[in-house]
């Protein structure tokens, strides 16, 4: 009989090249979405609701699947509240953390220290941030008796209509590149390396975690040991379509982008301006999977690009970060537009 795999999140960058993974291992999946879907795939099954709605999980895990893979983001209280119903309901729970749990001690190994764990910044640690809050979720997990859960800690992760150049997303980088504005960046980050993942590669470890003898009551580093500093990327991101950039203060930054608040200057500081180059040894090991076989960051960037480019990016034209760069520019002599 066919296992039953239930995937929570599972539309997003990489929940859409993992859910047809697991169908070509024979699992039968089900995703849960808020919006209405279907499926001509007699395997595939898909659940209209919100799994933060009061019942619906406990409802949900009547079913008893196999597997539970876990793209949601809770904060520390909620998943506290949530992660012994999922351990209870399941054979083997797949938990989703991040890179970002991470200080700044390249290479990037699964036994690395984390902020939470050795930073000295008594505002960030009295925060909420996704840094800490992940941290402390996973420790739920370690000092759980449970056995049957494995964490996941993707890099940066690229995927059809997801395009990250520092902290911007796609509807910044892609619209202005389009658009043939210019994009702002931050200085202070522009050496700084980075790993950016193909959602399709990260699909594939997770589904080839998912049942893995090994992998219960393990910690993943699920990414592409391939780095670039951020000035190399907007380089690639330059050959799929000719765009100009500036670079500004940290503080000029944050404030285009999102008014400097907390949160972003955290991403920033605390992610981006580290050094990140990643230490995928232990997951291909446990997976099988070669480096080499991996999507290189030009060709998955490109490959990407062309699936997205056909979208009508014009619609963020009114987001509020482009309205704040545009107005920047102008403020600061800049041309808005660089073509």
């Amino acid at each position: 009989m066919n296992k039953k795999v239930l995937v929570l999140g599972g539309t997003g960058a990489m929940g859409k090249y993992l859910v047809p993974e697991l169908l070509t291992l024979g699992y039968r999946v089900d995703v849960v979405s808020l919006d209405e879907m279907t499926s001509d795939n007699p395997m595939l099954g898909y659940i209209k609701g919100n799994t933060k709605e009061e019942g619906f999980l406990e409802k949900l895990l009547e079913n008893r699947y196999d597997g539970i893979v876990d793209f949601m983001t809770y904060k520390t209280k909620e998943f506290e509240e949530k992660y012994r119903l999922f351990l209870d309901n399941t054979k083997h729970y797949i938990f989703l953390s991040s890179c970002r749990v991470f200080a700044d001690a390249p290479p990037i190994t699964e036994e690395s220290p984390r902020l939470l764990d050795v930073s000295e910044d008594a505002d960030f640690l009295a925060t909420e941030d996704y840094a800490l809050y992940k941290a402390k979720e996973e420790n739920l997990l370690h000092a759980s008796e449970y056995t049957n859960w494995t964490i996941v800690r993707p890099a940066t992760t690229y995927s059809t209509g997801r395009f990250q150049l520092v902290t911007l997303e796609a509807p910044t980088v892609i619209y202005r590149m389009q658009a043939g504005k210019t994009i702002v960046l931050p200085e202070g980050a522009m050496s700084c390396q980075a790993t950016l993942s193909w959602g399709g590669d990260v699909g594939k470890m997770i589904a080839k975690l998912l049942f893995n003898d090994r992998a219960y009551r393990e910690a993943y580093n699920v990414a592409s040991a391939e780095h670039h500093s951020w000035e190399e990327i907007a380089a690639m991101y330059n050959e799929l379509c000719p765009f100009n950039y500036i670079t500004v203060s940290t503080e000029d930054y944050l404030d285009i982008i999102e008014e400097g608040a907390d949160w972003a200057k955290y991403q920033l500081i605390y992610a981006r301006m580290f050094q990140r180059i990643t230490d995928n040894s232990k997951i291909l090991e446990h997976t099988g999977m070669k480096q080499e076989e991996l999507m290189s960051l030009r060709d998955g960037l490109r490959f990407e690009y062309e699936r997205s480019k056909d979208m009508d990016w014009s619609y963020f034209a009114d987001d509020y970060r482009n309205v704040r760069m545009d107005d920047y520019l102008r403020k600061n002599g800049k041309k808005v537009f660089n073509r």
